[in-house]
């Protein structure tokens, strides 16, 4: 598996995702097109998106519901693709998606495996691979980033770190899609800053790439501790994401 095909392949996926061509995302315009329901997008997107920017680096492509279409065409030609995602520019999209009820709720970073620095990190404690089997035990909040108790039929696969027995770190991946996976960690407070969570990451990733997969990690923009990690165990950012969601379902979040 080689880097190209990693990218091909998460832009081949963004595609079904917004309902556009892969070849969209290396224009050097932006696009927007009518959001769809697909069965084969990533499983935990709602679709069709009311409005979703994606970005590869060259552009932005919006996924977006009709009435809302002309503004964010607007708002993606004039703003260069990095500040479409940051204020104060963003404010502008933020006033058109409020008009409508609507608001800009997540932001993301995306990473793909870097297979020319893939390697197996070493881990101060014992290793084990570990299956959906080995899941039915641990849908509990301490590993809530790694296994996904809502969904619970997509983890496919994980990596746990074991001190004396005790399960002290999980990395988890979830069959969001055909062809990627995506990778959460976890590791107990006490047990931080050891070098746990990037040894699970890579190793986890390692694996994911010898089942014909291609992992992929994701982070908000400030959350600095995963995206270290990320770094650490191999990867690189590939994509950016933003997701509109009504405001009622952000005001629910912030209860």
């Amino acid at each position: 598996m080689t880097n190209e095909y990693m990218l091909e392949t998460a832009m081949r996926q963004s595609a079904i995702d917004l309902g556009c061509d892969a070849g969209d995302f290396t224009s050097s315009k932006p696009k927007a097109v009518i959001s769809k329901a697909n069965e084969n997008a990533r499983k935990y997107l709602e679709l069709p998106f009311y409005c979703q920017l994606v970005s590869y680096g060259s552009n932005v492509v919006a996924s977006v519901d009709e009435e809302i279409k002309h503004d964010v065409e607007a708002y993606i030609t004039k703003y260069a693709p990095e500040h479409c995602f940051e204020t104060p520019n963003m404010l502008v999209l933020q006033r058109a998606l409020n008009m409508r009820g609507m608001t800009a709720c997540f932001m993301a970073e995306y990473w793909l495996f870097d297979i020319n620095r893939a390697e197996r990190i070493e881990c101060p404690y014992e290793m084990r691979i570990l299956g959906p089997e080995d899941f039915k035990a641990l849908y509990l909040p301490q590993w809530s980033n790694a296994l996904c108790e809502k969904r619970k039929h997509l983890d496919v696969l994980g990596v746990g770190a074991y001190d004396n027995g005790e399960l002290v770190g999980l990395a988890g991946s979830s069959a969001d899609c055909l062809d990627m996976w995506q990778i959460g960690v976890d590791v107990l407070p006490q047990y931080r800053r050891m070098g746990i969570a990037s040894a699970l990451t890579s190793r986890l990733a390692l694996e994911i790439i010898e089942r014909g997969r291609v992992p992929f990690y994701c982070c908000a923009w400030s959350n600095i501790k995963s995206a270290r990690n990320a770094i650490r165990a191999g990867f690189r950012p590939a994509w950016a994401e933003l997701s509109a969601k009504s405001i009622a379902f952000a005001d629910d979040m912030n209860k």
